[in-house]
């Protein structure tokens, strides 16, 4: 009796559903079924003649070429990251894992002016980079480094629980059975962290993709050069163009589910195919 009272401690299921419900209302679907509105109302010729439009074909390009090259920045160091993490103990290592979620807890803005402030070229980073021809800031590759350091714990979130949980036994019966370091990781680990690691690469991108307070401040914001599709969103909500605003929202949108649902197909595959093999 006491196990079965111990399962519900919440109210009934019936109450939580219907509050859970109701804040994914109010606070996800309802602002998004605003703007699929807005844009249902545009027409066709309309929407296309916004999303289209030379300056948004070159935010495009911006944005979702920053966004890759972040990732794929991330993918790479943030599971060696989340490998010394887990592996490895040294001094100061609570103080590194503390500091992994420091993207989170600091505001986007005050990210984008340290951002700015090291890479300038009196700044820690600029006064070594300038001179040898790496200018960053106001440059696409200032926008990569800004969104690289908000979306870079994502990869190591998601990662390093995985990686905690996998059994040392595979590890020791591979190297038993006369494996290299590189077999046990490729043959062992990789296989296990992979859908984490596929997961972690996509909240990255995703993060990427709508990151505004960093970029804004390092970017320059040119039109054509440095301008992402979050600030061109801005500047036509700030022209009250809600409708050129909505369409473009809508295209990251888009890109953003597609992104999501191509990964959980993959994600999918991969435990099938681990099943199999099994």
């Amino acid at each position: 009796m006491a196990s079965r009272r111990s399962k519900h401690l919440l109210p009934g299921f019936g109450l939580t559903l219907g509050v859970s419900m109701l804040y994914l209302t109010i606070i996800i679907v309802l602002p998004l079924l605003a703007m699929l509105l807005k844009v249902g109302g545009m027409g066709w010729p309309e929407f296309w003649r916004i999303v289209a439009s030379n300056r948004s074909l070159a935010a495009y390009r911006i944005t979702f070429s920053s966004a890759l090259a972040a990732t794929v920045f991330n993918g790479f160091f943030g599971l060696l990251l989340a490998w010394v993490l887990t592996r490895y103990s040294f001094p100061g290592k609570r103080l590194l894992d503390a500091l992994v979620d420091l993207p989170f807890a600091l505001p986007t803005a005050v990210a984008g002016l340290v951002l700015v402030t090291l890479f300038a070229q009196t700044g820690w980073y600029g006064q070594f980079l300038e001179p040898n021809g790496f200018k960053v800031n106001y440059t696409q590759l200032g926008i990569i480094m800004a969104m690289s350091f908000t979306s870079i714990p994502f990869v190591v979130r998601t990662v390093q629980p995985v990686l905690e949980d996998v059994e040392a036994g595979y590890e020791e019966a591979a190297k038993t059975l006369g494996a290299t370091g590189w077999q046990v990781f490729a043959r062992v680990i990789w296989p296990t962290i992979l859908p984490a690691f596929m997961t972690g690469c996509v909240l990255s991108f995703a993060r990427s993709l709508g990151e505004f307070g960093a970029v804004v401040f390092i970017a320059g914001n040119l039109p054509g050069f440095t301008e992402i599709v979050s600030l061109l969103i801005f500047i036509r909500l700030d022209e009250f163009n809600y409708e050129g605003a909505a369409a473009l929202a809508f295209v990251l949108l888009l890109a953003a589910f597609l992104t999501l649902l191509a990964t959980n197909a993959l994600q999918s595959w991969q435990v099938r195919y681990a099943d199999r093999s099994t």
